[in-house]
């Protein structure tokens, strides 16, 4: 049921005007799913004030309430057609009262950390593109029966957001910004392993698949933790920050989608942020990130880092590093030229990595993996506080092309995490011993000592002299044959 709602709020959108690609599809989609979610939420925390003798206190006014607005009922359960609003007077409505009503939370919410203060940012950035009234009567109507009751219920809804946000990739020209493949981030949170009672952070927040697959992780025995534990993973474990409108709605919603309601997400550009002012009260225990690459950043930017480089993913590096505690946890994607690259910044930053963290294992991801990137990447794990004495290398081979009809899955990434735990060699992995880096470079290249050589290149002359000598037998054979004949 929820796969088809799903499927007919899409079918909707593209009959709309407004509503131009799969990015639009989300943004509109989310708008109104949170809306319903705060519906539902709301409800919930009433009935649990009343069952304890309290009266519950709504976030939003009655007229603003998805119950009346969006759809009001009749005793039987059905929609009351004489009261629902519906074509224009709908969009009007919406338009010119509801989202001026809810971005103004954003001013009077008491902190960042608040759902009031995620519903001013929300509807502060978004604005509804359905043209047609009539198309978001529909589609409220499709929405208003999606239940968020159950635990089921939620995976579920995650889920579907999830592929919404693995399609709306694909359809990017930038695919890599809105979705990482989910299986190598489950690989990347297994090996970095966060614990209760940590902080996660992701300064390049995205869709926040990152934090949502943390948040799996640290929850995956939820019977046996605390409400203490509980509580603390809802509100001070999940840190992030995202530049992009879009991308920060949507990796609020899908977090809360996956169960944590006031998401600790700002809406920021992160590397506008001074390395100099980063105290030891901002850093975190594990930092698990896929920033942007191939973007470039003004010189101004550049000023808030040593290393001055205009390529985003390089300065976001740095900042990881320093906003990791002494003795974190880390694993960040970043493109494989940045083993290699011998411009100054570059060089610099690979030697600024090995000597203030332990970068213990590199993993070489094949082509294809990043949906519509045109990139190759790797993964950098490393442990802050101590150099780096040697370097463990695993070069991942799925045994096919990765592509849009195959991509990455959980299996793929079975022998990397097996292996990694004991850092085991063999026919993909090996180890470089950073000793015997070249300290003018400082080039960590993936260079697989286990693959057969290539047979070396042939001189001009040995072609040229090959070639004559199968003339002179070709020629030999057609006389030999023109002789038979």
């Amino acid at each position: 049921m929820f796969e088809q709602t799903f499927k007919n709020i899409d079918d909707i959108l593209f009959k709309d005007a407004g509503a131009d690609s799969e990015l639009d599809y989300i943004g509109q989609t989310s708008w109104i799913l949170f809306l319903r979610y705060l519906d539902e939420l709301e409800l919930e925390k009433k009935d649990e004030a009343e069952l304890r003798g309290e009266t519950y206190s709504f976030i939003l006014d009655e007229d603003y309430r998805w119950k009346k607005w969006a759809m009001p009922k009749k005793a039987d359960g059905t929609l009351d057609h004489h009261i629902a609003l519906t074509g224009p007077d709908l969009v009007q409505f919406v338009d010119g009262q509801l989202f001026p009503y809810l971005s103004k939370f954003k001013e009077t919410a008491d902190n960042p950390k608040t759902i009031e203060y995620k519903i001013g940012e929300i509807f502060s950035e978004l604005k509804n593109k359905i043209q047609s009234g009539y198309n978001l009567r529909e589609i409220i109507e499709y929405a208003d029966a999606l239940d968020f009751l159950t635990t089921t219920d939620k995976h579920e809804l995650s889920h579907l957001y999830e592929t919404k946000i693995k399609n709306m990739g694909n359809a990017g020209r930038n695919g890599g910004q809105y979705y990482t493949p989910r299986p190598l981030i489950r690989a990347m949170v297994d090996v970095v392993n966060p614990q209760i009672g940590e902080t996660v952070y992701d300064g390049a927040v995205g869709s926040a698949g990152f934090l949502c697959e943390a948040f799996a992780h640290m929850s995956a025995d939820r019977d046996n933790l605390s409400t203490t534990d509980l509580k603390r993973l809802q509100e001070s474990t999940f840190y992030g920050k995202e530049k992009k409108n879009l991308a920060y709605i949507i990796g609020v919603m899908n977090m809360i989608l996956h169960g944590i309601e006031a998401p600790n997400i700002i809406h920021t550009n992160t590397l506008s942020e001074n390395l100099r002012d980063i105290q030891a009260k901002d850093r975190h225990d594990v930092i698990l990130a896929n920033p942007p690459f191939g973007g470039k950043e003004r010189k101004e930017v550049q000023q808030n880092f040593d290393i001055k480089t205009g390529e985003t993913a390089f300065l976001f590096l740095q900042h990881f590093i320093k906003i990791l505690k002494a003795g974190g946890r880390a694993g960040v994607v970043i493109k494989n030229t940045f083993l290699s690259n011998t411009d100054n910044a570059s060089v610099s930053l690979r030697k600024h990595l090995l000597e203030t963290c332990n970068l213990h294992t590199i993993l070489d991801m094949p082509a294809g993996t990043f949906l519509g990137a045109g990139v190759k990447t790797v993964v950098l794990f490393f442990n802050k506080g101590e150099p780096t004495k040697k370097i463990w290398y695993y070069q991942l081979d799925a045994g096919r092309n990765m592509g849009k009809t195959n991509p990455l899955n959980d299996k793929d990434m079975a022998e990397f995490i097996e292996l990694q735990k004991n850092h085991a060699e063999g026919d993909k992995s090996w180890f470089v011993d950073v000793a015997d880096v070249n300290t003018d470079t400082f080039d960590l290249s993936v260079k697989n000592p286990n693959s057969p050589e290539e047979a070396p290149l042939r001189s001009p002359q040995e072609i040229l002299t090959e070639m004559e000598t199968m003339d002179a037998e070709t020629k030999s054979i057609l006389e030999s044959i023109k002789k038979l004949l």
